[in-house]
């Protein structure tokens, strides 16, 4: 029987050493939430595929030996056939999409993404290969991806998801390189030693290694890396080719960029730089002040009216008023019941800033964003919501133009700028601690089958998350002032 499978093939193309570790190193693997929430969404998306060609035989077991016979049984009664299965030269496929047409069958391969991408290639390929192997060869190799101008109209009705798109001449291109990549993967398979692979592009494309933790492990004695030289991935190449692992060491004269030249200094220093042009700036905005935050979802397959495909969705937002006498309120929204938040997300934000004053936000681009959205979805609410981005005060232009700590090493997300002022309030201490895991925890809250108990408990880890940003603003400001 077959003990190479094609995602473990696409895992040799990827780096062959990933697959060695895959086999021999399992432990090492850390499927974090984001991923989990990828498969989840990817499992979603071939659900609507099989809905949209039903009706059909879908093949659900993961015995490779049964689906083989009911993959044979479902050829001779020439119907849609989900997950067939087809196995050649110990190398087992399993097939989204086997559709009739004349006297043979269509493939077609299902993704999540939004286009067709170079690995998909490789993909359908293994898929065909090992079909035409089996003694049927496709009428044609397609690739369904998602759709993202469709827009979700209700009544469980996809018809339009998914864009499908003809591969067959790049298939067939390929076809005679795949008993190369089957030589290759089975060496890695029976191999006792781990192959030695350089790190490089392939540790993130066309996926994030699963390893890269494991084959790339932090220095200690490199405190300040080259690389975390602002957008200087090129530069932090060179001079890890001169020797240079420690920016500390690395000489001034080595850097010409300003910004490399800044952080470079500082890290040098010790001491974090806050320009006084910048404390001139915050000390003239005018009370009352704002500052807001939001949480946004997206699915692959949209489930509320009138959204798209991967649409961030704003389902939570945080505001903290500050005013003259230090006084600081703080106000909150957060729908975690399944229904489509947006309305009453916009119409609780606009009471909730007023119409005077400054509104604070981090990373002015995504909220402005999602507020203009909002303004084209409820042409009554345009005129307030458009005012809100008026009054717009980004602080992260502000820190990249303004400050810098070294601690930050070479980041200005929030969530390294907060500690280097108020070191109390981490991040890490949260149960949810970034946008990915609020995003997971809200996908998580609105199933019908969470128990009230585990809905609260995940509402409360939301709260505190989101209204972290906003204090983390209000702290920032303060100690810029």
């Amino acid at each position: 029987m077959a003990n190479l499978s094609k995602s473990k093939l696409l895992l040799y193309r990827q780096c062959p050493k990933r697959l060695w570790l895959q086999l021999n190193r399992p432990n090492l693997i850390n499927v974090s939430a984001a991923t989990q929430s990828k498969l989840d969404e990817g499992n979603r998306v071939g659900d609507i595929a099989r809905q949209l060609h039903s009706p059909g035989l879908y093949i659900e077991t993961l015995n490779i030996s049964d689906a083989l016979k009911l993959t044979q049984q479902a050829l001779k009664d020439h119907q849609p056939i989900f997950e067939a299965a087809f196995c050649h030269d110990e190398l087992a496929v399993r097939v989204d999409l086997l559709l009739p047409k004349n006297n043979s069958y269509r493939l077609v391969e299902v993704k999540s993404s939004t286009s067709v991408k170079e690995y998909h290639i490789d993909d359908i390929t293994i898929q065909a290969w090992a079909m035409e192997r089996s003694g049927i060869k496709p009428l044609s190799v397609s690739l369904a991806f998602i759709n993202n101008q469709f827009i979700y109209e209700g009544n469980n009705n996809y018809k339009g998801l998914f864009v499908e798109e003809d591969l067959s001449s790049h298939a067939e291109e390929n076809l005679e390189l795949v008993p190369q990549w089957i030589e290759g993967a089975q060496k890695i398979l029976s191999s006792t030693k781990e192959p030695i692979m350089s790190i490089g592009e392939h540790c993130a494309i066309p996926f994030q290694c699963d390893f890269i933790e494991y084959c790339s492990p932090i220095d200690p004695d490199v405190e300040y890396p080259v690389e975390i030289l602002p957008y200087g991935k090129n530069k932090a190449t060179q001079l890890r080719a001169k020797g240079y692992k420690d920016l500390r060491n690395v000489p001034v004269a080595e850097l010409s960029n300003p910004k490399h030249i800044m952080v470079h200094a500082v890290t040098l220093s010790g001491e974090a730089m806050l320009d006084p042009k910048g404390a001139s700036q915050i000390k003239a905005l005018p009370y009352p002040r704002y500052y807001i935050d939001f949480e946004t979802v997206s699915f692959a397959v949209p489930i509320w009216v009138g959204t798209r495909p991967y649409m961030q969705v704003p389902y939570q937002w945080s505001c903290h008023m500050e005013l003259k006498n230090n006084d600081v309120k703080h106000f909150e929204f957060l729908d975690i019941s399944g229904k489509d938040p947006r309305r009453m997300f916009a119409e609780s934000l606009i009471s909730a800033v007023g119409t005077e004053g400054p509104v604070l936000v981090y990373n002015g681009g995504f909220e402005g964003a999602r507020l203009k959205e909002l303004a084209l979805t409820f042409p009554d609410l345009s005129k307030a919501l458009l005012a809100i981005i008026e009054r717009f005060f980004d602080l992260l232009p502000f820190a990249r133009q303004f400050y810098y700590h070294p601690d930050m090493k070479g980041s200005w997300s929030i969530k390294d700028v907060l500690p280097t002022v108020a070191p109390e309030l981490a991040y890490s201490d949260l149960e949810i601690s970034d946008g990915s895991m609020a995003q997971d925890a809200y996908k998580q809250a609105i199933k019908q089958n969470i128990s009230t108990q585990e809905k609260n408990d995940i509402r409360t880890a939301m709260l505190k998350y989101c209204e972290q940003d906003t204090i983390a603003m209000v702290t920032l400001i303060k100690a810029w002032d």
